[in-house]
């Protein structure tokens, strides 16, 4: 028996979809990191919205409190606080992967082989990190090291380097 609720047209609808610029898997080519300056620009939205909810507020409260009341200060508060970290917080990135992974390179000191780059923000106005995990070029690679690389002036955040404790692998048998 055929559920009603859903339909085969509800299957074939689209309901959401990555930005093509997001989308990493129809994508060919080297992964271009999307940069954190574009928060600047809901950030921007937003600050518009509450000045608007503050000039109805301040041009209509003495009339009728049902249409116009507290909730146009309260939303003008509010979409200007989270507007102005939105601004605050559009860091433009500088450094990418590439760049973070020489700077991670020469931090620990030794041959890098094999790492990945992640990006990660940091702090209350959260400034894009690059964090590195790299492994020495030996096989099997007897160090490793972790490096937090800044992404708007490249320096080198944190480091920590140890001896692998995955030395002793087997060879994989067929």
């Amino acid at each position: 028996m055929a559920n009603p609720k859903h339909s085969s047209s509800d299957a074939e609808e689209i309901r959401d979809a990555l930005p093509d610029d997001l989308n990493a898997s129809e994508f060919v080519g080297p992964y271009q990191f999307p940069d954190n300056s574009r928060r600047r620009i809901p950030g921007a939205i937003y600050l518009v919205l509450a000045a608007f909810c503050f000039v109805v507020w301040i041009t209509h409260r003495s009339g009728e409190p049902v249409l116009v009341n507290r909730g146009f200060a309260g939303a003008a508060i509010l979409l200007g606080a989270f507007g102005l970290f939105c601004v605050t917080s559009g860091w433009r990135m500088q450094v990418d992967e590439k760049q973070a992974l020489v700077a991670a390179t020469g931090a620990v000191g030794f041959a890098v082989g094999h790492a990945s780059a992640q990006q990660v923000w940091r702090g209350l106005r959260s400034r894009p990190t690059w964090r590195v995990l790299c492994y020495s070029s030996e096989n099997p690679p007897s160090q490793r090291g972790l490096v937090l690389v800044d992404a708007v002036d490249g320096r080198v955040l944190e480091h920590m380097v140890q001896d692998n404790p995955e030395t002793d692998w087997q060879e994989p048998v067929l």
